[in-house]
């Protein structure tokens, strides 16, 4: 098996980081190494993928867990977790050809007692590899769920490829660099056993309207001087289609307005974060003689020591 760098190590997080800690490690990993921001840079994609990769497993308990207890042996296909406790339990330690974490290697990937001695390798057949394809999503894509359709090449039993179409459902929420489990797609066995499985890694294309954080989204509001002073009523894009937002009177640029439950669902739980609109005011251009003369004279209601904190 390949050696794999630790993977508390490629998220820059200790081995205790709790979940928040290790998420906010994975987003601003993912945005700095993200590929459709590194063009052309593969040392970049490779990061982009190891992180992702490292946060796949450290963000979900049960393979956190596992990869806690037994190391990196846990991550390949065909680890069987019962097996290396029961190797652990029944001496198959230092001396018995197992590692660090005291079970032996063999026990873990092909039964515990098979053949005629305590320690060997079954006959038991091994199951296939897990195969893994990229999948790009348009941000409204992830956001809604979508149903895809990818091409890939799966080894079969005799290890030749074949080409197959298979269907991907995305569900509402999932995150950039996440990955779906498409079950007994992956690689055939070929020795008999259960077919491997395909993972979906998914890519989220950055949107020219919305952004994400966490399960909230975010939009900014272009308003013009007046609709900022006066307040005003503004129709808005949404995930679902268009809502209105009022803009208070007198509303700064920044100013940031709140709409509940417009943001993206939990995959699991099926809650949804908010929607955050920033007001961002658009000052008139190329005006005439005639309203500029009018804006001078509007000039006069300006609020006065607008600038009074930075005076010394």
């Amino acid at each position: 098996m390949a050696r794999r760098r630790d993977l508390y190590e490629v998220l820059g997080v200790a081995r205790g980081a709790d979940a928040d800690a290790i998420r906010k490690s994975y987003r601003q990993l993912a945005r700095k190494f993200h590929p459709d921001l590194n063009q052309g840079r593969r040392e970049s994609e490779e990061r982009f993928k190891e992180v992702s990769e490292a946060y796949a497993v450290l963000s979900d308990p049960e393979k956190r867990a596992l990869y806690d207890d037994f190391g990196a042996v846990s991550l390949e296909a065909g680890f069987d977790a019962n097996a290396a406790r029961a190797s652990r339990r029944f001496g198959g330690g230092h001396g018995m050809g197992g590692d660090a974490f005291g079970f032996n290697i063999e026990d873990v990937f092909g039964g515990v007692f098979g053949g005629r001695g305590r320690g060997r390798r079954s006959a038991a057949a091994f199951r296939g590899e897990d195969l893994e394809v990229m999948l790009e999503l348009e941000f409204l894509e992830a956001a809604r769920g979508a149903t895809k359709q990818i091409s890939v090449t799966r080894p079969d039993r005799d290890g030749r490829l074949q080409p197959e179409r298979v269907t991907v459902r995305i569900p509402p929420g999932v995150d950039d660099g996440g990955r779906i489990r498409i079950p007994g797609k992956g690689a055939e066995s070929r020795s008999g056993g259960a077919t491997g499985d395909l993972f979906a890694r998914i890519r989220i294309r950055p949107n020219a309207i919305f952004r994400r954080d966490g399960r909230d989204v975010l939009l900014d509001l272009p308003v013009t001087v007046g609709e900022a002073t006066l307040g005003a009523r503004v129709e808005i894009p949404t995930l679902e289609g268009t809502a209105t937002v009022t803009v208070p009177p007198g509303s700064d640029s920044g100013r940031r307005l709140r709409l509940r439950g417009k943001g993206i669902a939990d995959p699991k739980s099926g809650a949804r974060g908010d929607l955050y609109v920033t007001v961002q005011i658009r000052v008139p251009v190329g005006l005439d003689p005639e309203a500029t003369a009018k804006l001078r004279e509007l000039a006069a209601y300006d609020p006065p020591g607008i600038r009074k904190e930075w005076e010394s």
